[in-house]
This record gives C-alpha cells, structure tokens and sequence, in this order.
C-alpha cells in the first residue's frame, strides 16, 4: 500500500477513535474539512508541523501513524 494511503487509514481510525469528526480536527488544524479529508484519502501528504499536532492530538505515535511496528 502506497505510504500516504496507509497513514490516512491510520489517521482516520486513530480519529474516529477519538471520536472527531473531520471537520473537528480540521478546525484544530485550521484546516477547512475537504483539505483534511485529503489527508486521510492519501492525496496530501502531511508535513512535519501536522504529523507532531496530530500524535498528540489523536495520543498515537508517528510509528503507529506510519503503521510501523
């Protein structure tokens, strides 16, 4: 699986277990909510700044956001 598709399956897993909509978190990330949803789609990639906001946010881990284990 493509590296971005897979850390935008993480990330809306990691989301919904949290229980945030997209539009919740792209608020926080001051992100309007078809943006965000390009993240978890694979057709962004996210940089540096969001992959720190979003391990915390979400309490996972950039090896569990990359389903590195």
């Amino acid at each position: 699986m493509e590296i971005a598709k897979r850390v935008g399956e993480n990330l809306k897993i990691a989301r919904r277990a949290k229980g945030l909509s997209q539009a919740q978190l792209a608020a926080e990330l001051g992100k309007y909510q078809p943006d965000y949803s390009n993240y978890e789609t694979g057709k962004l990639q996210l940089d540096y700044e969001k992959i720190e906001f979003l391990c915390k946010r979400l309490d996972i881990t950039p090896n569990d956001l990359f389903g590195i284990y």
